[in-house]
């Protein structure tokens, strides 16, 4: 018995392993009042998901948030957010916005995005993030501001992450970054701050 009960335990736990990047993964966009764009993204996929939204009807406004406390050649990632949206949409201006955030962590992002959202008044918000973060960004959104009910969207980049972890590099990494995160998010930060998130 004892012997069996070893085995179904090494069984679980390596399922488990294997399937531990899908659980990362909440892929569950809803309609929504408004549509939230974190960044972080090495590339523009997020705001392209976000565009791929909006104009399906998930909401009327998006906000896409960017850093506004670092100068890179004269200009904030703000200043080239917003260029970049005007330079990439033709929706009335009043539609996409940026929201100019200073955190370099995601509880700290979402304390900026509150400030960002009220003058939106929604009750609902769509996340829109990278794919192995939409788990960590959920439960992060939901604490920091319960107010509003929440769903996210994923992008995917084969470059940085997938489902079979193990079959590169730099997946493995990404999946081991974010179960960390993860861990520390719910273990640790969320019950004495919600601006310590790394």
């Amino acid at each position: 018995m004892k012997r069996l009960l070893t085995i179904l335990t090494t069984v679980v736990a390596i399922v488990f392993v294997l399937r531990s990047a899908t659980f990362l993964i909440v892929n569950r966009p809803q309609s929504s009042d408004a549509i939230v764009v974190l960044a972080g993204d090495s590339g523009d996929q997020r705001y392209w998901r976000g565009i791929e939204l909006l104009h399906s009807g998930y909401a009327h406004q998006m906000l896409v948030d960017a850093r506004a406390d670092q100068i890179i050649w004269g200009h904030t990632p703000a200043d080239y957010a917003d260029a970049f949206v005007k330079a990439t949409d033709s929706d009335p201006p009043e539609r996409i916005q940026v929201c100019a955030i200073r955190a370099d962590s995601t509880a700290g992002e979402m304390a900026d995005v509150a400030g960002c959202l009220q003058s939106l008044h929604p009750h609902s918000v769509l996340i829109v993030t990278s794919d192995y973060h939409t788990r960590r960004a959920l439960s992060i959104a939901q604490h920091v501001m319960p107010q509003y009910q929440w769903s996210t969207a994923a992008t995917w980049n084969s470059a940085e992450f997938g489902g079979h972890w193990w079959l590169h590099r730099t997946w493995a990494k990404t999946n081991l970054l974010e179960w960390q995160r993860l861990l520390w998010w719910e273990l640790v930060d969320r019950w004495r701050s919600h601006k310590n998130d790394q």
